[in-house]
This record gives structure tokens, sequence and C-alpha cells, in this order.
């Protein structure tokens, strides 16, 4: 079931973790991939260092300041594209980065039933908008809509028995003290 605007419309630590089990589905070239949601990290307003929305808003950023259930997508180190879901309400900057997806794929093209295709996994949030082919083009997307790119509940987990581990963001060094918060989510095997 397709997630919709007022999950994303609320407290973004809240939606980082709600968000574990749940699936990304990409719609490209005839073909439909879900893969379930195993790592996500949360970003919270201006006063949260690790933010790029620390700085107040700019052009790169300005999708983060937009409606709750949209893409922010952005370039690190020339090469890698992020997928941020923005959280929250319209003006508050504020994302949740998926940072992993499992490698229990799910792929139905239009000519074929469902069927389970084992990949890597895609533990790096560099990895997953690669082999999704997810890129700037998605900057601001409405991923309510179910077109392209969106996002659904599982429908025969409860997420109530996941055990979530909590632990500090990756890649945040320069943060000062917002570098040490518990913002990084994994499903605990």
């Amino acid at each position: 079931m397709l997630i919709k605007k007022n999950f994303y419309n609320q407290d973004t630590i809240k939606v980082a973790k709600r968000l574990l089990g749940c699936y990304l589905v990409r719609k490209y070239r005839g073909k439909i991939i879900r893969a379930k949601i195993i790592e996500t990290e949360a970003y919270q307003g201006e006063n949260d260092l690790a933010s790029h929305a620390s700085k107040g808003k700019t052009e790169r950023n300005k999708a983060m300041f937009g409606e709750p259930g949209r893409a922010y997508i952005y370039l690190i180190y020339g090469m890698y594209y992020m997928f941020n879901i923005v959280t929250e309400k319209k003006n508050f900057p504020a994302a949740v980065l998926i940072r992993g997806l499992s490698n229990d794929y799910q792929i139905k093209t239009k000519n074929q039933k469902k069927r389970i295709k084992k990949l890597k996994k895609l533990d790096g949030p560099g990895k997953l908008t690669k082999n999704l082919v997810i890129g700037k083009s998605f900057n601001g997307w409405d991923l309510t809509k179910g077109e392209k790119i969106w996002l659904e509940y599982p429908v025969l987990q409860n997420q109530n028995n996941i055990k979530v581990k909590a632990s500090p963001r990756i890649g945040v060094d320069y943060a000062k003290d917002s570098k040490d918060w518990l913002w990084n989510f994994k499903i605990e095997e």
C-alpha cells in the first residue's frame, strides 16, 4: 500500500524508524523493483549541524524545505546521488536519508509474475541510487503519487516486531555535537 503524505508530515525521527521494513519501489524500463528499507538516517532542522539546512535555505537544499513526502536528491563527491525524503511541515527543513536496502528484491515485468531476485545488498546510499537509477531529475519529486518512484508499507510484516538499532550518523564528523546524535537507524538482525 502506497505511503501517503500524512505519514511523512510528522516528526523526522519517528518517520526514519517507521520507514524500516517498508519498501522503496522504482518503476524503470517496464520493470517494477521493490526493495525493503533496512537503514535510514534523520536530519532535522537548522540547528542540526550535520544537515544541509544548518547554513539556511540555498539553491541546493531548497527541496528539503518543501512539502513532506517529496524527494530531496543531491550529489556528493561529484559522483553519488543521495535519496532523501522530506518530512514534517513545509518550510521546516527535515529529511530522512535512505542508506540501505535489503538484497531480496521483487522484480515484476509486464510479461512475468513477481519473482524474488537476490542481488548484492545495497548497503550505501550511493549504491542504491546507482542501482535503481535515481538521479537529480527526482529532486522535488512527489513520492505520494505512486509514479516512477514511491514507498509502500509492508504487506505481511508487523512493523512493531522490528528491532531497531540506533547509532551515530555516518560521515558527519565535522558536525560538532550533532555528530553524536543517535539518528542512524538499522533493522537489527
